[in-house]
């Protein structure tokens, strides 16, 4: 099929991506015995997870992880960390694939989201 049958762009958040991610969360290198929620933003995604370390609530309670946002005008992923001392989402970077994001969420090689 060809162009005629392509969904738009705009079409975040919607429940399959938001399964995808939670399917690809399940093989994350952090916080493997919490059950973190994907939830459904103006744009995207944005997950959470209890904080089991302790790092950033001390009670344990639920924290924010990332946000994923889908960029139509560039056709790319941006992923968002959160600045917990300042209550605000940042910029980390810019994906072409969903997967791709995904993965580098999932391993978080300087713990920057899963803290």
């Amino acid at each position: 099929m060809g162009n005629a049958a392509r969904q738009p762009d705009c079409m975040h958040p919607n429940d399959v991506d938001r399964k995808r991610i939670e399917k690809a969360l399940s093989a994350r290198a952090r916080y493997r015995y919490v059950s973190p929620e994907v939830c459904a933003e103006a744009g995207g995604y944005r997950i959470q997870s209890p904080c089991c370390s302790r790092n950033i609530d001390k009670d344990g309670g639920v924290i924010d992880i990332a946000r994923l946002e889908y960029a139509s005008e560039s056709r790319r992923w941006r992923l968002y960390r959160k600045d917990h001392a300042q209550h605000e989402w940042r910029l980390y970077g810019e994906f072409s694939a969903l997967d791709a994001l995904l993965q580098l969420l999932n391993r978080d090689p300087d713990r920057i989201f899963w803290q």
